[in-house]
């Protein structure tokens, strides 16, 4: 039997091979597709916008609810002037109190503090913490004014009422923010009183307001010789020792504070004595809460404290920096809701008097807080925060006397 070739087969297949493989990339074939170049996306950038300028020491910028558009700014003299919503300065100061009793400013005293009521359109009231001295004794007083019916520019100084008086041991550290809780309730930072380290202990003293922040009632009918109403459910209200308008307390100058629009958190800026700066952030649940000073200042035990703690639990801050870079006087801020610069949407926008630094500080999904610089001021020039109806954060700039406003480069 005669074998049979299988080697023939073989080699006519692999010469048909070697004709198409020698035919690849003639004729109609398509040439090799160059993939796009693809541009890495570019991070946001952010810088400040003049609003206004020529304001003396501004320290707060507020806005009412009532559609103006205006801003009213602050003055640490004692006056409260009006960016027109074309971003014009209006004439005359719409408040001026330097010629109330007492009145003194100059160093941490002066006008400090602004915020109108919720209702402002209907009732208009609105509400300063300024500082005063009657008799060699300092004195933060909250009053409330009205303005005039006739000319929303302007409220007359005699319209004051006294809502409450607080006296001051030292001439530093008085605090001053003021804001209306979701609950319509007021709220008033006050500081420890001063001097340095807190030597009367008023921070971790629940029997006086100092190194507090208060919760009280201006919407109902006080009792016969007060002034406000202490909401029942306050913490201390009942309770053998401390003062029924505490919210919280063992604060050392929390100069401003502020609400989350959305969330309805509460976050502090408190400024520290020798090391560290710290943010703090409470919810509603956590009224009662002692915040450490002058036991702690930020995480670390304050030497000397020649104080008491009060209570067993004290709560730590969110987030604390030290002095080693420059930064010294924390200045609170606002949580971003704006439409104008989406990348800071929802985070916490704060600075820093002394270097002046702003930054954003944002909750990673492990829980870590990080804080990310976006633009400069001057030094000692950061002065506050404010926020306006629509969610846009603006800057005091209390040396060079202007307002600016946080921009998204590239944005409106």
């Amino acid at each position: 039997m005669r074998h049979k070739n299988f080697a023939a087969p073989n080699r006519l297949q692999a010469a048909c091979l070697l004709i198409i493989l020698a035919c690849c990339g003639c004729g109609s074939a398509t040439a090799p597709v160059t993939p796009p170049v693809v541009t890495p996306p570019v991070a946001p950038t952010f810088d400040l916008v003049t609003v206004a300028t020529g304001f003396v020491t501004p320290l707060d910028i507020q806005q009412p609810n009532d559609s103006s558009g205006r801003l009213f700014v602050v003055e640490q003299g004692g006056h409260i002037q009006i960016i027109e919503s074309t971003g014009t300065r209006a004439a005359a100061p719409f408040l001026d109190v330097t010629a109330l009793q007492g009145f003194v400013s100059g160093g941490e005293l002066g006008l400090v503090g602004l915020v109108f009521h919720p209702q402002y359109t209907q009732n208009r009231r609105f509400f300063v913490n300024y500082t005063r001295q009657i008799n060699g004794q300092y004195q933060s007083v909250i009053a409330q004014f009205t303005t005039s019916s006739t000319n929303p520019e302007f409220a007359d100084p005699a319209t004051q009422q006294i809502i409450l008086l607080v006296n001051q041991p030292f001439n530093n550290h008085k605090a001053g923010a003021m804001h209306f809780g979701a609950d319509t309730f007021l709220y008033i930072a006050l500081g420890d009183g001063g001097n340095e380290g807190d030597p009367l202990c008023n921070g971790q003293n629940i029997n006086n307001l100092l190194g507090k922040i208060l919760r009280i009632d201006v919407n109902s009918t006080p009792p016969a010789g007060q002034t406000y109403v202490i909401p029942p459910n306050n913490p201390f209200v009942g309770k053998p020792s401390g003062l029924g308008e505490i919210w919280i307390y063992g604060l050392r100058n929390p100069f401003r504070f502020s609400f989350d629009t959305s969330t309805g958190l509460m976050w502090i800026g408190d400024v520290g004595q020798n090391l560290y700066e710290e943010v703090d952030l409470m919810s509603p649940q956590q009224a009662g809460a002692n915040l450490g000073w002058n036991i702690m200042e930020g995480n670390s035990v304050y030497t000397p404290s020649t104080c008491t703690q009060t209570g067993t639990t004290l709560t730590g801050p969110i987030f604390v920096y030290d002095h080693s870079l420059g930064d010294d006087a924390i200045i609170g801020g606002y949580v971003y809701h704006g439409p104008k610069a989406p990348a800071l949407a929802g985070a916490y926008i704060f600075g820093d008097y002394v270097s002046g630094r702003v930054w954003t500080l944002t909750q990673d999904s492990t829980g870590t807080w990080n804080r990310a610089l976006i633009t400069n001021t001057a030094s000692n020039d950061l002065s506050s925060f404010g926020q306006d109806q629509a969610g846009e954060v603006y800057i005091a700039r209390i040396t060079s006397g202007t307002v600016v406003r946080v921009q998204q480069v590239g944005q409106p």
